[in-house]
């Protein structure tokens, strides 16, 4: 745990206890801070009060007394509506944070210089950052991941000068840490997300571009063309950006040609690492991924020999594109975490011969975007409350049943790839969020798993 002593001895408002949310709590508290916390959920409240935090309602607290509003991301801060709890500290004029900001404030009081990796996108950036650790890690560095990745930054060691700490950042998270300044910022890539928290694209943009904006160098993709403005904005204030390209370009940095990583400096373009054969980075989304991480390898000095080993020893990240079993000809890949259509479209750019399981609650667009795709497509299996939207859009295109349930759709795609001739893939990529049959895509992907487990004839992968 890194315990927080920027608050020590001063009163903070806590809002949310989820997994990350109890984490802050307690190291405010093993800092030193006055907690008071609070969440809707009475469960929440319970599991705090046994571990020693002080609850209460935040409503009935003196708020001018209060020094900080620590607020979980997943806690409206602006949209659609400001949290009651964001309201009240507003109104007494007290700030609203989050536990990446306390991470920072605590760095820059204890270890300033400690390397501080942090990385965003709207596609990519948990593969990135499990990537980016894994190389480290692979040439002997001591390596703390965490994040929006899945574990809470301040459960992590503390920063040091010897220690990376190298974490995922969501748009939420950096909305909260005002002076996130990393010694190396990532930023991969913008499509519509999230626009229901950030109100407008062009919010959602400027956001993420605070995570490269204070950073010592900046790791920038420039596949899209709000990516490429926050580089340029960058590189005019100072910042010494690298690029990164799945297309071939001029400006130095890295660029993926094919299965190739290709550096280019002032004077040259040399190939630095080749991912063909590697199954967990298949794919040119996984080639961005990689071209940031051999950057940001290269950056903190990490040899090409080594970068190269650790590539091609990363098992992948599980629910992305993970390949959980063979049955004979017929590949089954667990793709839960792909949640809108730019994100299914990774996959479906990777794959022919598809049997796409999709479905779920529906984001804006639905899967309009992937049209272009629908002739790598056998057949469809749609689940969850999209069923009639997405039918609408396959239909005359693409051959699809309404499976329901995801049981069902993996017994009728294991049924149909083990009646075809030749090599298919089973894909669950929903491009849905989870929320109307299951808690989050980790529990999803998790089922999926367990069923493919339990076909006749698999050979399962990490089982």
């Amino acid at each position: 745990m890194t315990p927080v002593t920027t608050f020590s001895g001063k009163t903070v408002a806590l809002f949310g206890l989820g997994g990350s949310g109890l984490v802050t709590a307690l190291a405010l508290k093993e800092g030193g801070a006055h907690v008071v916390a609070c969440d809707d959920n009475p469960e929440k409240m319970t599991e705090a009060a046994a571990k020693g935090i002080e609850t209460g309602d935040l409503r009935q607290l003196d708020w001018s007394m209060v020094s900080a509003l620590i607020l979980s991301p997943g806690v409206p801060l602006t949209h659609p509506e400001p949290h009651w709890s964001a309201k009240l500290a507003r109104q007494a004029g007290v700030e609203i944070i989050g536990d990446i900001e306390l991470f920072c404030r605590e760095r820059k009081k204890i270890a300033p210089n400690a390397p501080f990796v942090a990385i965003t996108g709207t596609n990519g950036k948990s593969t990135t950052t499990a990537l980016i650790a894994h190389i480290l890690r692979e040439a002997g560095r001591d390596v703390q991941m965490g994040g929006n990745i899945g574990t809470a930054i301040l459960s992590l060691e503390p920063p040091s000068d010897s220690r990376i700490h190298v974490i995922e950042c969501s748009s939420f998270q950096i909305d909260l840490a005002p002076s996130l300044a990393p010694t190396i910022g990532v930023h991969l890539n913008l499509s519509p997300d999230h626009i229901d928290r950030h109100g407008t694209m062009e919010s959602y943009a400027a956001i993420k571009e605070r995570l490269v904006a204070k950073a010592l160098q900046a790791v920038i993709g420039i596949d899209d063309d709000l990516s490429r403005a926050i580089a340029d904005t960058c590189t005019a204030k100072g910042v010494k950006v690298t690029r990164i390209s799945i297309e071939p370009m001029e400006a130095e940095g890295f660029f993926a040609d094919g299965t190739s990583l290709v550096q280019v400096t002032p004077s040259d373009a040399v190939a630095v690492a080749d991912l063909a054969g590697i199954g967990s980075l298949r794919g040119s989304h996984n080639a961005q991924n990689a071209a940031a991480a051999v950057a940001v390898a290269m950056a903190l000095g990490v040899s090409g020999e080594k970068i190269r080993s650790g590539l091609s020893t990363f098992p992948g990240l599980p629910h992305r594109m993970e390949e959980v079993g063979r049955i004979r000809s017929a590949l089954f890949i667990n793709d839960s975490k792909a949640t809108n259509a730019d994100s299914t479209e990774k996959a479906l750019k990777s794959f022919d011969n598809i049997l796409w399981i999709l479905g779920g609650k529906a984001k804006e667009g639905g899967i309009e975007p992937l049209k272009e795709y629908f002739p790598k497509i056998r057949k469809a299996y749609l689940i969850g409350a999209a069923t009639e939207e997405f039918a609408k859009t396959l239909e005359n295109d693409v051959p699809y049943v309404r499976s329901g349930t995801l049981d069902r759709a993996v017994e009728q795609a294991a049924a149909d790839a083990s009646a075809t001739n030749g090599p298919s893939v089973v894909l669950l990529s929903p491009a849905c969020a989870s929320y109307d049959q299951f808690p989050n895509y980790e529990v999803r992907g998790n089922i999926f798993r367990e069923l493919v487990r339990t076909l006749p004839g698999i050979e399962a992968k990490g089982a």
